[in-house]
């Protein structure tokens, strides 16, 4: 499965589901009189207005590279993702005013046997849609899915909280306020993941000993005389990768035969990773500040 097959399918079941849960749940919430289960639902429907950006970007991602675009559109992904996390945190950040609140006020909620199947079927339900959205994600390399997954976790844990105050809230009051709080740090971690994923990405990245040590089996398959490699760069376009390096060859060879090695190398790692290779060749005595980049 590609990834914007992935996106699109991910998206469309996660919007569906959240669809009829919210609807559920707001049901409940009228019924039961319950607040808690009440921002519970609001939490579920914006996990749709997260899954919706998953399908956007997913068709975004997906065009072709163009003229004022030479790199593709991949990047959507991480700019969604980026969205998608600051809507946990606006949501995170919901969680801990109104726990503090609550327990400020000492609010005491009842809730009913409605509430109580209606939560339960919507952590069963969330944590499937999670798993789901994990997977697809693991399986095609698709960030923004992954981040929609999180999201779905989010909403699992929301409705634990309210499951686990429905039983605990007669005895001690306080419950559902200190696991408000809880679950609302965790929101904000995930958050920092998904940002820091997100932003590496974008600023671009060195790639790491083992995928180093990969490319340089390729350049000695390639070229057999001794040489420098350094200064080893990933820029990702998620539809397009390119790597940049540098290399140090004898001071002796022409131009023309040091472009031809750049070349050959260049392909090699291309035929290799699929991956777009941009070297800078240098003379074996040159000295740069940034050698160990």
């Amino acid at each position: 499965m590609d990834k914007k097959k992935a996106g699109y399918i991910e998206g469309t079941v996660s919007i569906i589901a959240n669809t009829v849960l919210f609807a559920l749940k707001l049901w409940a919430s009228i019924v039961s009189g319950s607040i808690a289960l009440a921002a519970d639902a609001w939490h579920t429907l914006s996990d749709s207005i997260s899954s919706l950006v998953v399908v956007v970007a997913a068709k975004l991602a997906s065009k072709k590279a163009d003229k004022e675009h030479p790199f593709g559109h991949g990047r959507w992904e991480q700019i969604a993702s980026m969205f998608i996390a600051v809507i946990l945190a606006i949501i995170a950040f919901g969680f801990l005013e109104t726990s503090i609140r609550q327990f400020l006020n000492k609010e005491h909620v009842l809730f009913g046997t409605l509430a109580i199947v209606v939560t339960a079927v919507s952590i069963a339900v969330k944590e499937i849609l999670a798993q789901y959205a994990f997977y697809i994600g693991r399986k095609t390399g698709n960030t923004n899915v992954k981040a929609d997954g999180w999201h779905h976790r989010s909403d699992a844990l929301s409705s634990a909280v309210v499951l686990i105050g429905i039983f605990f809230a007669k005895k001690f009051w306080w419950v559902d306020s200190v696991l408000g709080v809880v679950v609302a740090l965790m929101l904000f971690h995930v958050t920092f993941v998904i940002l820091k994923e997100a932003i590496t990405k974008i600023l671009g990245e060195v790639p790491d000993e083992k995928m180093i040590d990969k490319i340089m089996d390729v350049i000695k398959s390639t070229y057999y005389e001794d040489l420098f490699v350094h200064h080893f760069h990933i820029h990702n376009y998620i539809n397009h990768q390119e790597l940049t390096f540098h290399i140090r060859l004898n001071d002796n060879l022409t131009v023309g035969h040091a472009h031809e090695i750049a070349q050959k190398i260049e392909q090699a790692i291309e035929d290799e990773f699929q991956m777009s290779a941009t070297i800078h060749v240098e003379p074996m005595e040159a000295v740069t500040p940034d050698d160990n980049f």
